[in-house]
C-alpha cells in the first residue's frame, strides 16, 4: 500500500549563495569597498582639476606670446587666412545666425544665468547658487577681463558689431563653454552629460565662427577665450564639488522623506 503523498516530508532544499540569510539589523553592504570609492572620487576631482587647469594654463600663455607683439604675434598669418575666409557676403541666413549669436553673448546671456540664480535661490540650492556666482564673476571678471586688460590686442578691421577695447580674448567665445560647464553641472544628470558636453562643444564652436565672420575677432582669440571660460568653470567645479556633492545628497534624502510621507498617510474610511 502506497504512503499518503500528503503525510510524506517535503525533501529539504540545497541552499544556494542567493538563499543565504541576511544579516540581522539592516541590508546587506555593498559590494564595493569604501576605500575604493573614495579612491574613485580622487581620481574624479583629480581629473576635474587637470581639465581646468590645461585648458586655462594654455590660454594664460597664448596670452603671454601676443602681450610680447601684439602687431605681429607668431600665429597672425593663420589669423589673417581664416579672416579672408569669412569674408562674405555678409547676408542671408548666416547674418542671421551671427547676430543672434551675438545678441545671446551679449544681454541674453547675462539675463540666463541672472534667471538661473535666482531658482537655485528658491529652491535653496545655496551650494549651486554659490558655484554659479563663483563662476560667472570669476571666469568673466577676473579671467577673462583681466587677459584682455595684460593684452590689449587690437581688433580686425571693420566689424560688422559694436566691440569694445581688446580684441584677446573672445568674451563670447569665453561665456559660452563657461556657460555649457555650468549648466551641465547643475541642471543635466551626470547620465546624460556626455550628450550634453558634445552638443555644448557644437555651440562653442558656433559661437567662435561668429566671432570671426562677423570680423569682431581673430580666430586665436576665440580659441583662446574658449578654452579660459570652459577652464575656469571646470576649476570652480573642482572647487565646489563637495559641497555640490552634500547638496545632492540632502536633497535626495528630502524628496525620499516627502515621497514616505505622502504613502503613509491613510485616508480615513467614511460611511
Amino acid at each position: 500500500m502506497s504512503a499518503d503523498p500528503a503525510t510524506e516530508p517535503a525533501p529539504i532544499p540545497t541552499p544556494t549563495p542567493h538563499d543565504r540569510p541576511r544579516r540581522p539589523g539592516g541590508p546587506r553592504r555593498s559590494a564595493t569597498p569604501r576605500g575604493c570609492r573614495g579612491s574613485r572620487a580622487g581620481r574624479r576631482r583629480a581629473g576635474l582639476l587637470t581639465a581646468g587647469f590645461l585648458p586655462l594654463g594654455g590660454a594664460a600663455a597664448t596670452a603671454f606670446v601676443v602681450r610680447a607683439d601684439i602687431t605681429d604675434p607668431p600665429f597672425q598669418g593663420l589669423d589673417d587666412r581664416w579672416l579672408g575666409w569669412m569674408g562674405g557676403p555678409h547676408d542671408g541666413p548666416y547674418m542671421a545666425v551671427a547676430t543672434a549669436l551675438n545678441w545671446f553673448g551679449g544681454p541674453v546671456g547675462a539675463a540666463l544665468p541672472l534667471a538661473l540664480l535666482v531658482l537655485l535661490l528658491v529652491r535653496r540650492r545655496l551650494a549651486s547658487a554659490g558655484f554659479l556666482l563663483a563662476a560667472y564673476l570669476g571666469g568673466n571678471m577676473l579671467v577673462i577681463q583681466g587677459l584682455k586688460h595684460l593684452v590689449d590686442r587690437p581688433r580686425p578691421a571693420d566689424p560688422l558689431v559694436r566691440v569694445d577695447h581688446g580684441s584677446f580674448p573672445s568674451g563670447h567665445a569665453a561665456t559660452a563653454a563657461l556657460l555649457v560647464v555650468v549648466v551641465g553641472v547643475l541642471l543635466v544628470p551626470a547620465a546624460r552629460r556626455r550628450a550634453w558636453w558634445y552638443a555644448g562643444a557644437a555651440f562653442t564652436l558656433a559661437m567662435m565662427w561668429s566671432r570671426t565672420w562677423l570680423h569682431a575677432h581673430w580666430l586665436t582669440d576665440t580659441v583662446a577665450g574658449a578654452a579660459a571660460g570652459a577652464g575656469a568653470g571646470l576649476l570652480m567645479w573642482w572647487l565646489f564639488e563637495p559641497a555640490l556633492a552634500r547638496e545632492g545628497v540632502r536633497s535626495h534624502d528630502r524628496r525620499g522623506a516627502a515621497a514616505g510621507a505622502d504613502t503613509g498617510t491613510v485616508t480615513p474610511a467614511t460611511g
